[in-house]
């Protein structure tokens, strides 16, 4: 291709957001160049490949705006046999993320250790990889959030933050405190 040529190339790519055809399209070319592909075929192959370029940018976004911690925990990571009385099945037809679709929370219940956040955070992060859109919280974190929203006159604002969300984890309800100060908390034995 000539400069010009390239330079309105990259132009349509970028206005089309494709990303990953304008940084590589010399080595795709070479690529169409050696093999014995037809035409359909080759660019049914570079769509394909900006698809998914695409999803995956996407699927990093909404994992990004989630505020899951980091290490992610993933559902095939999660001791089953460790918990013989939770059923595996239960947790498989929750991981389809149809509860979200019908509009139907979930909570689990359970002694501390057990598992439960790790359910949870691999649960939204499977929501996070189908389209969803996810926010992850502590108790004690969006206590003290909406706690500071009335004290700033922005709560609504902040409210929206926990609603607009298709799903929503609302993590250490059960053991969290409320402290205003989480520097000067004290333990009582």
């Amino acid at each position: 291709m000539k400069n010009n040529q390239i330079d309105t190339f990259i132009e349509n790519c970028q206005y089309l957001g494709l990303k990953k055809l304008p940084a590589q399209y010399e080595s795709i070319i070479d690529k169409a160049n050696k093999s014995n592909v037809g035409f359909l075929d080759f660019i049914a192959g570079v769509i394909q490949d900006e698809a998914n370029a695409r999803r995956e940018r996407s699927i990093k976004y909404r994992l990004k705006m989630s505020k899951l911690p980091q290490p992610y925990n993933m559902l095939q990571d999660y001791d089953f046999p460790f918990q013989p009385k939770l059923k595996k099945k239960l947790i498989m037809d929750l991981a389809t993320m149809d509860f979200v679709r019908r509009n139907e929370s979930v909570l689990f219940v359970g002694k501390c250790g057990t598992g439960k956040s790790h359910l949870a955070r691999s649960l939204a992060m499977i929501a996070c990889e189908k389209g969803y859109k996810v926010y992850y919280t502590t108790c004690a974190d969006m206590l003290n959030d909406l706690n500071t929203g009335v004290y700033e006159k922005t709560l609504m604002k902040r409210i929206r933050k926990y609603v607009n969300p298709e799903l929503l984890l609302i993590d250490e309800m059960g053991h969290d405190r409320f402290y205003p100060n989480k520097n000067k908390i004290q333990t009582f034995l």
